[in-house]
């Protein structure tokens, strides 16, 4: 905590404050560079004479010791008269307190701002502000640090950058702490992350016993290292350091020193490297490739110089001087004359390794700079106006010096560059205006490290630019062997396969599942798996789509060619018959059972199988019309020439009874009603079908996961049933005349012929049925067609080879003789 006034008598003030600080307290090494910090910045405005004329700043430093009284008790100091602490009573003329600048840690700030807000004391926080509750803690409390919620974001921004979604979370104890896991962590699970842990990290108190503080921090690291997150977020205040300092021993004492470096630690800005004098030989190994949010800093010309000048020898005032060197260089100052000391005084702070003493300017001692520089501009803006008009009307006499609460309208509106050449300003609600640098630990052998800048949080760009990284640029910890860390509660799920929640578990954890059949996943843990298009299917591997190949009964496949092979031969062979019975036409054979008929049926089976063509090879607009149709009307005409036939056989039979009446329906006439009418009733269901809903071409892309069909769609359904059952009828009334009328005496009764004709023809459309339905694409085209040749070639082969027998090979029996000599017997 440190207070600027408007005095010349800056180092007896410093000394004053640090021979307080020197009988409770052991130094932090690192945070001595903060002092120096506000001492440099003070030293550098003083000698500016443009920015404050005619006025000394001086300066006062207190110790809180991580207590809320000694914060208090320091706050009503500023209240009192030097020496005296007598509350609101102050009656020092050049002891002028202007401003307090408070920090690093939250609680400094909120205990100080309970107090100084009620006297409208302007306050300058250099580290996390508290959680201010009420509005006039936030009317005079600026905050040299940027909104830390633009900090929040660009965590969460680099954990989905690197897919990070299974990580821990240690926190500090306290109201910033609790607002950070009520407020901040409900959108980290919106946006994705689960929590292997939330574990609240104790505060810490100079007080408390070092026992217990131990085992509390052994508690903790165990659940960090017994966890499986390999992130680990840790939103602490500047001395959570030491507690990470503190794992080289742990590990020893867990047996746990592999898994030390098997985390990567994302540190918050308010995290700064810190360690107590014991750990100054602790390895800092635990630190290597961590990733920490960090205020920009720029090195301040001049300050490197102004550090090393620190040497015990120097008469400069500076009381905290002696105890820093002695703990840095673990050595002895002489004292009161003694000449046993091991210090020399010529120790080189450029010797110290970086866990001893950082010098490079840090974030918070950048922070610190900037608060005095800001207080100064402030005065310099409320005296700027007054020294014009006192210069007009020719006053004289000291100027005037502000009071506390007229300088915090122009403390809050202060805009300036510093000596870096940085920008400096507070926004409408204090904060600085400013962005976050990434920073990645790179740490040494010799416990030195590196802050090596490897992106930055800009609030002022784009939603999906406010986080810059270069990944490639990151030094991981050395257990990863320099590959990118996964922090996942469970393995990543390949493409191909989709997540599948795990009861009881966070939405984090999931079990992969294959993709079914048709669907594909093209990208690592995919919520689920996509259909392919109706045009494709996926691959064996179920992470892409491949297009279906398009697939038809063709002439060059081999089923295509076999079933032509087929239709042509046995299309010759009818033609070869109908030959044979043209040339023997006037035979007793031929004659004996209409041979028009039979002219008609050999015909149509010709036409039969050549129909079958018609179903072989791309199907278009005008094969798909006719195929069908044209079959099942050929087919009709043969069934119906078939019954014919069988007809006549019957009522020849029964017109040689005597006084029989059947004489006048046997005859051409009869035969041509019969094969007529089945033509006209055919005709007119495909006519009616025709003019409904006629076939089509379509693709069947869903019967087959590889292929799709082109076919013809039938376009009615029962339509086209009802076409195939009119031929069900036909072949059913034939095989039933037929089959009463096999006994009949006759010299070649042809109704035995076509009752296993007919049987052989229903059999097959009876299983055609059933197969039809069971097929899909080409194989429903192949039934079909297997099924007209199978039937035709039956009522071919049934009917008309055994007379071709008799033609060809046995022609002593096609005579009148002896048919009649047969019917005699």
């Amino acid at each position: 905590m440190y207070k600027l006034s408007t005095d010349g008598n800056v180092p007896r003030m410093l000394e004053a404050e640090a021979n307080v600080c020197a009988c409770h307290c052991r130094y932090v090494t690192q945070t001595y560079q903060h002092l120096l910090a506000f001492v440099f910045a003070v030293k550098e405005i003083n000698e500016n004479p443009s920015l404050l004329p005619n006025l000394t700043l001086g300066l006062h430093i207190y110790n809180s010791y991580f207590l809320a009284s000694w914060t208090y008790l320091a706050s009503m100091e500023l209240l009192s008269t030097w020496g005296r602490f007598v509350p609101n009573y102050k009656c020092d003329v050049r002891d002028h307190a202007v401003a307090v600048i408070g920090g690093p840690e939250s609680n400094v700030s909120e205990f100080m701002a309970t107090v100084l807000c009620i006297y409208k004391m302007p306050q300058i926080g250099y580290g996390l502000a508290p959680v201010r509750h009420e509005h006039t803690q936030r009317v005079f409390f600026q905050q040299m640090f940027p909104d830390v919620d633009h900090q929040y974001k660009g965590i969460l921004h680099l954990l989905l950058f690197f897919r990070w979604t299974w990580v821990g979370v240690i926190y500090i104890s306290n109201d910033v702490g609790e607002k950070f896991v009520q407020a901040v962590l409900p959108a980290f699970t919106q946006s994705g992350i689960c929590f292997d842990f939330v574990s609240p990290l104790p505060t810490l108190y100079s007080t408390k016993d070092v026992d217990e503080m131990l085992a509390e921090w052994l508690d903790m690291y165990r659940v960090i290292m017994n966890g499986t997150a390999t992130v680990v977020i840790i939103n602490g205040e500047i001395y959570t350091m030491l507690f990470l300092r503190t794992f080289p021993r742990f590990s020893e004492l867990e047996d746990m020193s592999a898994k030390t470096t098997s985390k990567v630690w994302i540190l918050t800005a308010q995290v700064e490297f810190t360690s107590v004098p014991v750990q100054e030989s602790f390895d800092i190994d635990t630190i290597h490739g961590a990733i920490s949010f960090a205020v920009h800093a720029n090195e301040m010309l001049g300050f490197q110089m102004f550090v090393q000048r620190r040497t015990p020898g120097s008469d400069d005032g500076d009381g905290f001087l002696k105890d820093f060197w002695q703990q840095a260089f673990s050595c002895l100052l002489p004292v009161d004359g003694e000449s046993e000391d091991i210090c020399t005084g010529q120790e080189k702070l450029e010797a110290l390794p970086d866990s001893v003493f950082e010098r490079a300017m840090s974030g918070y001692s950048y922070n610190i700079y900037n608060a005095v520089h800001a207080v100064a501009h402030a005065l310099h803006a409320w005296r700027s106006p007054r020294l014009k008009h006192r210069s007009k009307v020719g006053e004289r006499g000291s100027l005037l010096i502000p009071q506390a609460w007229q300088l915090n309208r122009y403390l809050r509106s202060v805009s300036f560059n510093n000596s870096a050449g940085e920008k400096i300003s507070f926004s409408e609600s204090g904060e600085l205006e400013a962005g976050f640098d990434i920073i990645n630990w790179v740490t040494f052998p010799n416990r030195s490290f590196l802050r090596v800048k490897v992106g930055k949080v800009d609030p002022t760009a784009p939603k999906e630019k406010a986080l810059s990284i270069s990944g490639e640029a990151i030094v991981w910890p050395t257990m990863f062997n320099q590959v990118r860390p996964v922090s996942l509660c469970n393995d990543i799920c390949r493409a191909g396969t989709s997540r599948a929640k795990k009861e009881g578990e966070p939405f984090c954890c999931y079990d992969c599942l294959p993709c079914p059949e048709g669907k594909m996943s093209n990208q690592e843990d995919m919520n689920y798996c996509s259909q392919c298009p109706e045009d494709q299917y996926s691959n064996k591997d179920q992470d892409g789509c491949l297009p279906k190949q398009i697939s038809y009964l063709t002439y060059e496949e081999p089923m295509g060619i076999i079933l032509t092979a087929v239709a042509l031969s046995l299309s010759f062979m009818t033609a070869l018959v109908l030959w044979t019975f043209f040339r023997h036409k006037d035979t007793p054979i031929i004659k004996a059972n209409n041979r028009n008929l039979t002219f008609i049926l050999l015909v149509t089976l010709l036409l039969s199988f050549l129909s079958t063509l018609l179903f072989v090879g791309q199907p278009g607009k005008v094969t798909c019309l006719l195929r069908q149709p044209i079959f099942s009307h050929i087919f009709s005409v043969a069934v119906s020439s078939v019954l014919a036939k069988t007809v006549l056989v019957v009522l020849s039979f029964k017109a040689t009874n005597p006084g029989s009446r059947m004489r006048k329906w046997v005859g051409r006439k009869m035969a041509n009603a019969i094969v007529l009418s089945g033509a006209f009733v055919q005709a007119i269901l495909c006519a009616v079908w025709l003019s409904t809903s006629p076939p089509f071409p379509d693709l069947d892309m869903k019967s087959t996961t590889e292929e799709m069909f082109l076919q013809c769609n039938e376009g009615s359904t029962a339509m086209f049933y009802g076409v195939l059952s009119f031929m069900g009828v036909l072949a059913l009334v034939s095989f039933t005349v037929a089959f009463f009328a096999r006994k009949l005496p006759d010299s070649f009764n042809e109704a035995k012929l076509i009752t296993f004709s007919m049987l052989v023809f229903t059999s097959v459309w009876l299983s055609f049925v059933p197969a039809y339905l069971s097929t899909r694409g080409k194989y429903t085209v192949a039934v079909e067609t297997f099924s007209i040749l199978a039937s035709s070639a039956g009522l071919l082969g049934c009917i008309f080879f055994p007379k071709c027998y008799i033609i060809v090979l046995r022609p002593e029996m096609n005579t009148k003789q002896q048919l009649m000599r047969k019917k005699a017997a």
